[in-house]
C-alpha cells in the first residue's frame, strides 16, 4: 500500500519536475564575449504571448497560443510605438565586461532613470565591488585599431605595427599589476589600491531590464558608430533575445530595421 502511494505521488509530481528542469535548462543561456567576458541569462518574466495578452486586456481577452493574428498585433504595437505591453517582458542578465564597456552601458541605466517619472523603473543594476573583491581579470585586445580620420571618438581598421602596441600594453600592465599587488601586500585597503587600475579591468553586473529597454540598448550599440567592444556585447545580447522571445524579437527588428 505504501509503495503504491509513493508511486502515485511520483507520477503526480513528475510532470512538475520535468517542467522545472526544462525551464531551468532553457534559461542556461550564455554567450562568451571578448577574451574573458560573457553575457548570461539568469531569469526571465513572460513569453511571446505576454505582449499580446497585455495589449488585449483592454478587451478582457487572453490567448493561450501565439498565431498570425498575434504577429499582426505585435507589428502594429511596435510600428505605432505602443511600448507599454513590451515592458511586461523582463530579463535578468549576468554580464562580465571591461570597465570602459560597462561605463558606456550604464548610460542606458541613467537614461531610464532620468527619462521616466515613475517610481517603478523598468530596470535594476547591481555591480561587483572592488572594495570587497580584488581585481584579477583584464581585457587584452586582439587587434590595435587606428584612430578614425573623420570621427574623433571612433576607430577603424588596424595599426601597422601590432607588436609594438602589444609590447607597450604588456609593459604598462605589468607595472600597474605589480604596484597594485604591492599596495595590497603593504596593507593598503582594496578601495584605495584599486585607484591605480586601468579601464580594461573586468567588472561584473546583474542587469534586469524590460524588453523595451533591452531593445533600446541593442539598437544604439549594434551599429557602425558604436565602439567595437560594446557592439560585441550588443550582438551577443541580440542573439540571446532571439532565443528567449523569438516571435517578439523577430517582429521588433523587422519593424525597426533601418
Amino acid at each position: 500500500m505504501f509503495v503504491f502511494q509513493i508511486s502515485n505521488i511520483l507520477k503526480s509530481i513528475l510532470p512538475i519536475i520535468i517542467i522545472i528542469f526544462v525551464h531551468t535548462k532553457k534559461l542556461k543561456l550564455k554567450k562568451e564575449v571578448l577574451d574573458k567576458g560573457f553575457i548570461e541569462v539568469l531569469d526571465k518574466l513572460g513569453t511571446d504571448l505576454t505582449v499580446v495578452n497585455s495589449a488585449r486586456v483592454s478587451f478582457g481577452k487572453r490567448k493561450e497560443k501565439f498565431d498570425d493574428n498575434d504577429r499582426k498585433l505585435v507589428k502594429f504595437l511596435a510600428k505605432n510605438k505602443h511600448w507599454s505591453p513590451f515592458r511586461h517582458l523582463m530579463v535578468q542578465f549576468h554580464v562580465k565586461a571591461p570597465e570602459f564597456v560597462m561605463r558606456q552601458w550604464y548610460k542606458h541605466v541613467v537614461g531610464i532613470e532620468t527619462s521616466s517619472s515613475s517610481s517603478a523603473k523598468d530596470h535594476a543594476w547591481n555591480e561587483i565591488s572592488g572594495r570587497y573583491v580584488p581585481v584579477s581579470d583584464f581585457y587584452v585586445p586582439s587587434n590595435w585599431r587606428r584612430q578614425s580620420k573623420d570621427n574623433k571618438q571612433a576607430s577603424e581598421g588596424s595599426i601597422d605595427d601590432q607588436k609594438i602596441a602589444g609590447k607597450i600594453f604588456e609593459s604598462a600592465m605589468s607595472d600597474i599589476l605589480d604596484s597594485y599587488n604591492k599596495l595590497l601586500e603593504a596593507g593598503v585597503a582594496k578601495e584605495q589600491a584599486r585607484m591605480i587600475l586601468p579601464l580594461n579591468q573586468y567588472t561584473e553586473v546583474y542587469w534586469t531590464a524590460s524588453f523595451q529597454a533591452i531593445m533600446n540598448f541593442i539598437e544604439l550599440r549594434d551599429e557602425d558608430t558604436a565602439q567595437w567592444e560594446i557592439r560585441e556585447y550588443a550582438i551577443a545580447m541580440k542573439e540571446l533575445m532571439h532565443e528567449i522571445f523569438p516571435e517578439i524579437t523577430g517582429i521588433w527588428f523587422e519593424v525597426n530595421s533601418h
